[in-house]
């Protein structure tokens, strides 16, 4: 079978007024997972959605909905998210809290834990954990709003990350975010990526033909891959 890359549109660039339509929209186009960034105005210099939002889209689709915690201490919020419905979060590295601990309690909520890391950061950072983690996250813009402009000086992280997880055997899929469209789809699926998210690269208008092109633009980069 060949392989398929994964697309996680970001609701972040979604039109909040019609919020349940654009997701419908998503879901109808193929996307493989929902991403939702939640922001706590403290990890990160904005606001933006909680639990709420979860629990509202929840019922409006069966693709999973992957919860990118950008908070202080994400350990305080896993059981919300579990109730609300989210099927993974991911934590940052460079939050308050002792990763293990937390991915053992999001685990124990049901759910899966990944782990993100900011482009500041180094890949030994996350290194350690990634055993134990479903998903490792690479941001490839500073988190806290929608779109930004890709860094390319973060593919060798991509790289080194997909290198890592390959050599070492590991089940943990490889996600990347932030200024990913259709010229740099291409770029971090030929470096890596398993998982692409992209919020102004699919929404708000022409979700469908956004979401074909990007997907073509990432399997093209794939069938580079060394």
């Amino acid at each position: 079978m060949p392989f398929r890359i994964k697309i996680a549109p970001s609701i972040l660039s979604a039109r909040f007024d019609r919020l349940g339509e654009q997701v419908v929209a998503a879901d109808q186009a193929g996307a493989d997972l929902l991403h939702i960034d939640i922001m706590d105005g403290h990890f990160v210099p904005n606001l933006t959605m909680g639990p709420a939002v979860v629990k509202s889209i929840r019922p409006l689709t069966k693709v999973p909905l992957d919860a990118h915690l950008m908070v202080e201490r994400p350990q305080d919020f896993i059981k919300d998210f579990a109730d609300a419905g989210a099927d993974d979060l991911t934590v940052h590295v460079e939050s308050t809290h002792d990763v293990r601990a937390t991915f053992r309690a999001i685990r124990d909520a049901g759910l899966s834990p990944g782990l993100v890391l900011n482009p500041a950061t180094p890949f030994e950072k996350a290194a350690p954990h990634l055993a134990e983690a479903d998903l490792l996250l690479v941001m490839t813009v500073h988190p806290g709003f929608a779109g930004q402009t890709f860094h390319g000086e973060v593919v060798p992280k991509i790289r080194q990350a997909r290198t890592f997880i390959d050599k070492e055997g590991l089940a943990c899929q490889l996600e990347v975010d932030g200024g990913i469209k259709v010229d740099t789809a291409a770029i971090v699926a030929e470096a890596g990526a398993d998982i692409l998210v992209s919020g102004s690269g699919i929404f708000p208008d022409r979700v469908a033909e956004n979401l074909r092109a990007l997907r073509a633009a990432a399997e093209r980069g794939a069938k580079n891959r060394v």
